[in-house]
């Protein structure tokens, strides 16, 4: 048997598991431990009680039809007037009818002001509004929320598209417990065929998005509300005086209903399907504005949570320290990995290197296997599967850097604040306030 392994896997058995476990301990202890044992016993469990929470959903639903409340779906945006058309068709054919739908225009310097008005002339909008001035995307969405009369507020992007179930998927955990203030839609990637970049976040987003907040929300640890596709209790954005500056809007305003005292919570049948970036160039500079906002917001705006005070609670400490620990503690120790490997086991690096690429070429076809199981779309994302073989140098290594940059220039200079994504002026305003 061994002669049929290739010799890299052979030193390993002849070293044996104590040498396998001190050189890939990152691996084991980390990487293995969260995104294959601990994700696949809540997949699980989660997949073994789907017909107990089918069950729930479905009498939820019948107490949503019944009631029928009056939705405000909001869209804020910049330059999205090529999108607003397919829009306002995409949520035409939704099953849940009973909603009005708000457009704000924040300073587009398109024609965004004019198809935006055409469309309110024609009624296929309720209202447009515009910000003469461009204040940022919380601005315009606050704006929205000031003329919303829905029971229900239901923020979208305005390049996205809907299942025609997604908004009445979306409600329907409302009725399923009253102490929920949001619930965060599953966002997957429509231009996954459109380049090699696309494919990966395709990928990555039915890991992260459709499985990984499957976990999280079952453990009472879901932390973003995706700007793409979120619905929330207007008395709950109501009580946290709406969406602070961002970049990180969507996470900071999801910990604000959480500090405020309500659950929040994902619901995998919504389905939206967004545009992705296309080229590794734009992936970069999106990707160093979110992970910027993470040090800005779960580790400087929000420290609080860390703390015990009158409205502290075990949920949010954890939603908040979980996202903290695997994004930004097991950065620094993967660098510290990696000197580890360099320093003390420079000339095994011919068996350690093949050896580390077969562990996570395997780990990313388990977690395919997972998503399978959940998937809505299993025909078509069974076009992906070829491309898992590149997560690891996607995941493991060009988002780890990416992450690291964006990390230590928010640590050091707080460079969220100077971030284009804003208007100067807010961002100036946002830094002075400390938000």
């Amino acid at each position: 048997m061994e002669q049929l392994l290739p010799e890299y896997i052979n030193y390993w058995f002849v070293v044996g598991i104590h040498k396998f476990i001190r050189v890939f301990w990152y691996f084991v202890l980390f990487e293995f431990t969260r995104y294959i044992l601990i994700d696949f016993i809540i997949a699980g469990i989660f997949y073994l009680k789907k017909d107990q929470r089918k069950k729930r959903f479905e009498i939820a639903r019948q107490k949503l039809r019944k009631e029928n409340p009056f939705v405000s779906v909001i869209i804020p945006g910049k330059n999205e007037g090529k999108h607003l058309f397919k829009l306002t068709k995409s949520l035409a054919e939704q099953t849940f009818k009973n909603f009005e739908l708000i457009i704000v225009d924040d300073g587009s310097d398109d024609d965004t002001p004019i198809i935006g008005r055409n469309l309110e002339k024609l009624g296929l909008i309720d209202m447009f509004l515009r910000n003469d001035m461009r204040g940022g995307k919380a601005s315009a969405a606050n704006l929205a929320l000031r003329y919303s009369k829905g029971k229900y507020i239901v923020h979208l992007d305005a390049d996205c598209s809907f299942d025609r179930d997604a908004i009445e998927n979306v409600l329907v955990p409302f009725f399923m417990d009253n102490r929920i203030g949001a619930v965060g839609g599953n966002v997957k990637v429509r231009n996954y065929k459109n380049s090699l970049c696309s494919r990966l976040q395709a990928i990555e987003y039915l890991k992260t998005v459709s499985v990984g907040r499957i976990i999280t929300s079952y453990l009472g640890i879901y932390k973003i509300i995706s700007g793409a596709f979120g619905a929330f209790k207007k008395e709950a954005t109501d009580a946290v005086y709406g969406w602070d500056i961002g970049p990180g809007l969507d996470g900071d305003i999801t910990v604000k209903i959480r500090k405020s005292g309500y659950k929040v919570v994902f619901e995998p049948s919504a389905v939206c399907l967004t545009n992705a970036p296309e080229s590794f160039k734009v992936l970069t500079k999106q990707r160093l504005r979110w992970d910027k906002s993470i040090v800005r917001f779960r580790l400087r705006k929000h420290k609080d949570v860390y703390f015990p005070q009158a409205n502290f609670s075990w949920s949010t400490f954890f939603a908040l320290a979980e996202n903290v620990y695997y994004n930004v503690v097991l950065d620094i120790l993967w660098w510290i990995y990696i000197i580890d490997i360099f320093l003390n086991y420079s000339g095994s690096l011919a068996f350690i290197i093949p050896m580390n690429f077969t562990l996570y070429f395997v780990m990313n076809y388990v977690q395919m296997c997972s998503i399978y199981l959940f998937s809505e779309r299993k025909k078509e994302e069974r076009y992906l599967w070829p491309y898992a073989s590149m997560m690891t140098i996607y995941t493991g290594t060009y988002l780890r850097i990416v992450r690291t940059v964006a990390y230590y220039k928010e640590f050091f200079f707080k460079r969220s604040f100077e971030d284009p994504w804003n208007p100067y002026k807010s961002s100036s305003q946002a830094k002075r306030a400390g938000l």
